[in-house]
């Protein structure tokens, strides 16, 4: 990639073909638009936010620019695909045998007025194996071919362009740079655009980040990572709801999605492990057939057989040699195994990816719901210096603190009222935790421990709880502040009650006081406090719980009066100097099988690696719920523990001693790619999951520098690009 003049990362197409620099994968996206200003952008595309681009101009940068489609990988034509099926791997073996059967029969009609028809039979036989096989190789996977073509010609994409002051409709593959589009709800974005106007304009951007939560757009530059300011969309996301008024910035393969394809389709097809073993079987049954049947030969010269006899022997042999049925049966047994996983629905591209299924060698995996249920439980709160328990198990009470606790109250109000959970329908008659919830998995564990809370001990539930404290405002929860907050009205109406969740130690940081025993204690930056709050935090984390932190703030009443206009696009209203109330710890269970399915493949040589976005400590505990870490392994930050002392203190003897590393995905794109080797090819490895380039990454690597197979199982859109590279 390189920097274009118009200010985009663009691709170069010419660059190394046929050969991978893997550290293009840790790169971050380089671009500026989001930041300069109108004019400046107006000024380098030659457009206008009203008007958009005249006809001719239009006319010149399409054609300089092209179609606005991303540029498909390379394809083989049909014939030559064929071919490879008829005249590929085994078959060229088989081929030789039926031309030398062939050749022997017509040695022997020199020789003989009615020569014997079994070599010209055998070669027919052959021959026709061969054929047969191949037909039906190339049909089945023209077959599923011809099935993954079908999808992408399902939906036409059209887009609403204004030229000249103009709207229309077109296909989205005529926009170019600096055309005007009109987004509403339900449209696919149809190019990187930067928002000009908008109105509760949402898009969801889950196949880029991973984030499920729609995210408002806006024409304010709000982050310096261009995946995350809000005035800029990308290209195949979805517009939620709302409309937008925007210019496009980027098209075709120099889209974000465009990078991500084009880094996919970069690396290269290595030969898969079933071929690379007829290949090598074909070598073998060569050399021996080769072998006999020239010592076979010459052993016919030595009795004094005649020299056309002895190459009928010489080609006898050889063709013996040959396993005749083996290309038949190796196509039978795959296309059978392709049928049965396309009942159950996985459609297999190529014959030869079944076998390699199972010569996986590296499994990367997400957590959430492949590893663990996705059946978050909160299982343990810490307000007032102390951990307390939750019930965890229907018709069982567990709870060991008490809602006439201010504190405790004061916890269960902010996880009540921050949270977009909603119990289904027609769930009465069902145990709380039994329940099934709209929303996450994190925010129904929440609801549902509040729930109990406000059942059991003030004869109230969350909704009753939330219609006495009116909805004001909202700024959803997104990757990069790492928090949620809501505004809601008092049931007196007296005053705004400011209520935030989030990641723990964003949280903290945005408290200059916490709450004890119902009271609001100042918390200065050295305060003893914030160590007890640290070593909460990794106590919890440390039993593989998910933790999150809560805090509130009474606005100011003069400031913030009842019916106050709240902006969640341009705040205005305070997001620090807010008051620390608590921890709510959730666990998410391991799935039964997943402990046994990880030791059989750890018995089988398979290296296991979980890739997720919880705090390192939480990741190490799940990782060692499940066995991908041991019990015997260590990190370096155990045995920095155990000898009390920091990482950075340990010796050079004492870091080599660590068999198990938990990597954060910062330290990880910063790793020299020897480093990066060691590190996966000596240790059980977990890291945190930073998108689509970073998991393509660790993937390539294993693929280049392990010279072996990785899989990649993940339920989320953001590693689809990963399955190009892993076959799996």
């Amino acid at each position: 990639f390189e920097m274009g003049k118009d200010g985009y990362d663009r691709v170069d197409k010419k660059k190394k073909k046929g050969k991978e620099d893997i550290n293009d994968l840790k790169k971050e996206l380089d671009m500026d638009w989001h930041k300069i200003p109108w004019d400046e952008l107006c000024s380098r595309l030659e457009t206008d936010t009203n008007k958009g681009l005249t006809q001719s101009k239009y006319e010149e940068v399409f054609k300089r620019e092209g179609p606005n489609r991303l540029t498909p990988p390379k394809t083989t034509p049909e014939w030559v695909k064929f071919c490879k099926q008829l005249f590929g791997g085994f078959s060229t073996l088989l081929w030789i045998g039926a031309i030398l059967c062939f050749f022997a029969y017509g040695v022997q009609t020199t020789k003989f007025v009615e020569p014997p028809k079994d070599n010209i039979y055998l070669g027919v036989v052959l021959t026709f194996v061969v054929v047969v096989t191949g037909i039906f190789a190339y049909y089945q996977e023209a077959k599923s071919a011809a099935i993954m073509d079908s999808f992408k010609k399902m939906v036409p994409r059209e887009a609403t362009v204004i030229r000249d002051g103009k709207t229309s409709v077109i296909n989205a593959e005529l926009l170019t740079l600096g055309d005007l589009v009109e987004l509403k709800g339900g449209d696919k974005v149809p190019a990187d655009v930067r928002i000009v106007s908008c109105s509760s304009f949402k898009v969801d951007n889950s196949s880029l980040t991973g984030e499920s939560e729609p995210q408002s757009r806006g024409p304010e530059c709000t982050e310096d990572n261009p995946i995350e300011t809000k005035n800029l969309a990308f290209f195949s996301t979805n517009a939620v709801e709302g409309t937008a008024r925007a210019v496009v910035v980027s098209c075709g393969d120099n889209t974000v999605m465009g990078r991500i394809a084009s880094l996919a389709s970069s690396l290269s097809n290595d030969v898969t492990p079933i071929a690379i073993e007829l290949e090598h079987f074909i070598h073998i049954i060569s050399a021996v057939a080769v072998f006999l049947g020239v010592v076979f030969f010459f052993l016919s010269l030595i009795l004094k057989y005649e020299w056309l006899e002895a190459v009928v022997f010489l080609i006898g042999i050889i063709v013996a040699n040959v396993p005749e049925g083996l290309l038949a049966t190796v196509t039978v047994c795959l296309t059978l195994t392709a049928k049965r996983m396309a009942k159950k629905n996985c459609l297999v591209k190529n014959l030869e990816a079944v076998e390699t299924l199972g010569s996986t060698s590296t499994i990367c995996s997400d957590k959430t719901g492949t590893l663990t249920q996705n059946r978050m439980t909160v299982a343990h709160v810490w307000f007032d210096e102390k951990i307390w328990e939750c019930d965890t198990v229907p018709d069982q009470k567990n709870r060991n603190f008490n809602y006439g606790d201010p504190t405790c109250a004061a916890l269960i109000r902010v996880a009540s009222l921050c949270n977009r959970a909603v119990f289904l329908a027609d769930q009465e008659e069902k145990s709380v935790l039994s329940r099934d919830c709209q929303g996450d998995a994190s925010e129904s564990a929440l609801l549902k421990c509040v729930e109990l809370v406000l059942k059991d001990e003030a004869s109230s539930d969350t909704i009753t709880f939330r219609e006495n404290h009116k909805k004001v405002v909202e700024i959803p929860f997104n990757s990069t502040n790492k928090y949620q907050v809501s505004v809601h009205e008092l049931p007196d109406k007296s005053q705004n009650l400011l209520v935030m969740k989030g990641a723990p130690e964003r949280i903290l940081q945005r408290c200059n006081s916490i709450m004890l025993n119902g009271e609001v204690v100042d918390m200065p930056e050295d305060s003893e406090y914030r160590k007890k709050f640290n070593d909460a935090y990794e106590t919890l984390g440390g039993m593989g719980e998910r933790v999150l932190g809560f805090c509130h703030c009474l606005l100011d009443v003069e400031k913030y009066p009842i019916g106050y206009a709240f902006d969640n696009e341009e705040v205005n209203f305070p997001l620090e100097g807010f008051t620390f109330v608590g921890l709510m710890a959730m666990i998410d269970p391991p799935r039964a099988g997943v402990p046994g399915a990880v030791a059989k493949c750890k018995s089988a040589g398979i290296k296991v690696i979980m890739v997720t976005g919880d705090h390192p400590i939480t990741a190490e505990a799940i990782a060692k719920n499940v066995g991908i870490i041991s019990t015997t392994s260590k990190t370096v930050e155990c045995i920095a523990k155990e000898k009390g002392v920091i990482v950075e203190e340990l010796s050079d003897d004492d870091k080599k001693a660590a068999n198990a590393a938990v990597v954060h995905g910062s330290k990880l794109k910063e790793m020299e790619e020897h480093d990066i080797d060691q590190l996966l090819v000596n240790h059980e490895y977990v890291p945190p999951y930073l998108g689509p380039c970073l998991v393509l990454f660790i993937c390539s690597l294993f693929l280049s520098l392990l010279i072996s197979f990785s899989s990649f199982i993940s339920p989320g859109k953001s590693s689809l690009p990963v399955l190009h590279p892993s076959r799996s």
